[in-house]
């Protein structure tokens, strides 16, 4: 045997020159993997600004970049059958080489051209599908050659195809999980969005170069042209086309990606997501597929049906997805080690990753995705070596099968996370997409105990999978848990938008939004000073545009003017509107009624930055209501990018308000606004590009006027009246900040707790 994968220690001495060869361009396709993930967290966030952060906007771009990688994979597998071994570790070589290329020239591209200067081109739902699919077409499918070429490479034998494969595949999962960790806690953090690019171009640097060496050790005679042919002869079960194994894996994708999706939202409550969770949560994923695929590509010469392999790991990582649903749903909130967790979600807000202790941290953010879903990505993991087990049969074509296979699983992820994540979701919920994906999952049983007979295992996989698709917890159940509430008058509703609930707390009522307490009800505090301040500040304010609705305070607060005609609130939490209507009918909250049933108030499901960028309309007053600034995507509207945007959105003498909770926050406002009132601690800044000075007699003139009196109420009014009364000229001109001390689009300091 000249090639092929052993288990470590146990190589023959003849195979080991072909062995470092392997474990070399292992190493690249390391780097590789580390690269494309950067790439893809980098890329979406730059690529969300054009269309915005809802869920179309970022299930597009999702798409975009796998529909990419699923034609990589097929034209890669095609170019490799034309190739030779050596060849084609030649063309890997290119391929590396011009993904390193782009990744220079991406950040310039995609920010500073197609954002800074063509945002027009976004301007539609339709456009942005096409411009994301455009602008990531080349990099995405140069990513997806890789493995079809490499296995072209290095498969020598069809027997050892199954674990060289899938040794290549491991270790390129090994690189994406690290490179999905690095991102949040380190490149963005420390070098921002633009840095982080540069890494990974650099690290499809450091992967040609390995690979250079393995080449330069790639003697002639492997050219790995060799006709043998390979049949799994003890499983006759395996002996089937290509198309079923395609049409196998296609599903197989279905289902992970859309478990996938529901993971993710089930942890964006559980941890509370900050900024940081994406990529750890993904890190965590990809390495649990990593060391499954790993230690079967180790094992795969012992493994003589892989068929009954495929199928079986299929049925239990379904049937371990349902039960750790239902275990969150039904543990007692008093048991042993949940009993923390419970307390934490009762808490609302979560903890900062880099100022709470570590045990907490780990327990958060690696404890709880590893019992949710660790066991089911080993077992996806161990999938991948089965399949190439199976389906190998000529090292020649061994690339183009590989291609075929990865295009098919990435077109049933592409499908699962349209379906699923854009329809599904906004039909049924978290609940009802987990019941279709089980239900879906039958299938694997059903083909195993055909294959295998009826008396085997898999004719109680399938009444399992049956069964828990019947049992799975209602919505009111998994996520009145999941907000630390056992309260059956909590509310909760979701969307393919999110999550929102109302939680009630004695005679109030908690606000939440993905897990995450923004606000209350019934009105009252900072919410109707964000709201109120500016609008009294404002000579006349005849058109309003609030971004996030929360409680629907801060919209509130600024149409306390007679003067006001229109209030336009953006929101991309579709459930918030639904929530605020059911509580508002069956309570008595009369501000938030009368807020609803106001004639100047308009509700639009969008991203706020997007649409007031994109839409053209001009305001008297603009605001962002209160956003935790480290929570995920919170950089957009804190950054000095977003507040120029705004301000040229502006009427003559209109102005612009904030929440500044941060020293960032601050010095990224006044960097924008050349004149500025703000709160005596600068919690809240008022700004404006004429000038704009303290009146205070002027501005309780008009708190007090009769409209403005009726409308607040007066304990309302006395709360305002107490901070305007301590309103403070901020001369912004004095001095302005550096640049590194500001929040911008690409290095959102705050929201990645920079050091200060």
């Amino acid at each position: 045997m000249s090639g092929g994968v052993r288990p470590p220690g146990t190589a023959a001495p003849t195979a080991r020159p072909a062995q470092r060869r392997l474990w070399l361009t292992g190493g690249a396709f390391l780097l590789s993997g580390a690269a494309g993930l950067v790439y893809q967290i980098a890329w979406q966030r730059i690529l969300a600004l054009h269309s915005g952060v809802g869920i179309y906007s970022v299930a597009m771009i999702v798409a975009a970049f796998m529909a990419g990688l699923g034609a990589g994979n097929y034209g890669g597998g095609v170019l490799s059958a034309r190739l030779t071994a050596r060849r084609a570790l030649h063309a890997f070589l290119v391929v590396e080489g011009s993904i390193a290329a782009f990744g220079v020239l991406s950040c310039p591209l995609y920010y500073d051209v197609l954002y800074v200067r063509a945002a027009w081109l976004y301007a539609t739902p339709w456009r942005a599908g096409l411009m994301h699919f455009a602008a990531l077409f080349v990099p995405t499918v140069l990513m997806g050659m890789s493995l079809p070429l490499l296995s072209r490479a290095f498969v020598r034998e069809a027997r050892t195809a199954g674990g060289t494969i899938g040794f290549l595949y491991g270790i390129n999962l090994v690189g994406a999980g690290l490179g999905a960790l690095a991102t949040p806690w380190f490149l963005i953090r420390f070098w921002g969005i633009r840095g982080a690019v540069f890494a990974a171009a650099a690290a499809n640097a450091g992967a040609v170069l390995l690979a250079s060496v393995a080449t330069l050790a790639f003697p002639p005679d492997e050219s790995g042209s060799g006709t043998e042919s390979h049949v799994v002869a003890d499983d006759p079960a395996s002996e089937h086309p290509l198309a079923f194994w395609v049409t196998l894996y296609a599903l197989s994708g279905f289902c992970a990606l859309s478990l996938e999706i529901l993971w993710f939202r089930l942890l964006d409550l559980a941890v509370r997501s900050r900024a940081f969770t994406f990529g750890t949560l993904l890190g965590v994923y990809l390495l649990g597929s990593a060391l499954g695929c790993l230690v079967a590509a180790a094992r795969v010469l012992r493994l003589m049906r892989p068929l009954r392999v495929f199928l079986l790991s299929q049925c239990l990582l379904l049937l371990y997805a349902g039960v750790a649903v239902l275990a969150i749903a039904w543990i007692p909130p008093d048991a042993p080690v949940y009993r923390w967790l419970f307390r934490y979600w009762m808490e609302g807000n979560g903890l900062a990753p880099l100022d709470a202790p570590l045990p907490q941290v780990i327990g958060l953010y690696i404890g709880v995705p590893l019992l949710l879903f660790g066991p089911a990505t080993v077992l996806m993991g161990v999938s991948f070596p089965a399949l190439q087990r199976a389906v190998q049969d000529d090292p020649r074509t061994s690339g183009l099968k590989a291609g075929i296979l990865q295009a098919a699983n990435i077109t049933g992820c592409v499908a699962g996370s349209l379906l699923v994540g854009l329809l599904v979701l906004q039909l049924f919920g978290t609940a009802g997409a987990l019941r279709l994906v089980l239900l879906t999952g039958v299938v694997f049983p059903v083909l195993g105990a055909r294959a295998y007979g009826v008396k085997s295992v898999f004719s109680y996989a399938a009444a399992a999978l049956l069964l828990l698709a019947l049992v799975v917890p209602s919505q009111q159940r998994l996520w009145s848990r999941l907000h630390g509430t056992e309260d059956p008058r909590a509310l909760v509703d979701e969307d393919a938008s999110g999550v929102g609930a109302l939680v009630p707390l004695g005679e109030s009522w908690a606000v939440y939004v993905d897990g995450k307490a923004y606000s209350w009800l019934p009105f009252g505090g900072p919410h109707t000073l964000l709201g109120a301040l500016p609008a009294l500040i404002h000579p006349s304010p005849a058109d309003l545009a609030i971004i996030g609705l929360g409680s629907g305070d801060t919209a509130w607060a600024a149409a306390c003017r007679e003067e006001t005609r229109t209030v336009t609130v953006f929101e991309i939490a579709g459930s918030q509107p639904r929530l605020l209507r059911r509580v508002a009918a069956a309570h008595d909250i009369p501000d938030l009624r009368a807020l609803l049933a106001d004639p100047r108030l308009r509700l639009e499901a969008a991203d706020g930055r997007n649409a007031i960028t994109q839409r053209g309309r001009l305001y008297d007053l603009i605001e962002a209501d209160a956003l935790w600034p480290d929570v995920t995507y919170a950089g957009n509207v804190y950054s000095t990018e977003f507040f120029r945007q705004c301000a040229g959105r502006l009427k003559p003498g209109g102005v612009l308000c904030t929440w500044a909770p941060t020293r960032r926050a601050y010095a990224s406002f006044i960097s924008v606004m050349p004149h500025v009132v703000g709160t005596h601690d600068r919690s809240i800044l008022i700004g404006s590009r004429d000038p704009l000075r303290v009146d205070i007699e002027t501005w309780r003139a008009r708190l007090h006027s009769a409209a403005v009196e009726r409308y607040l109420g007066p304990a309302r009014v006395a709360e305002v009246e107490s901070e305007l009364g301590r309103m403070v000229e901020w001369n912004v001109r004095r001095r302005r900040p550096g640049p590194d001390e500001v929040d911008r689009d690409l290095f959102p300091r705050d929201e990645f707790a920079t050091p200060q």
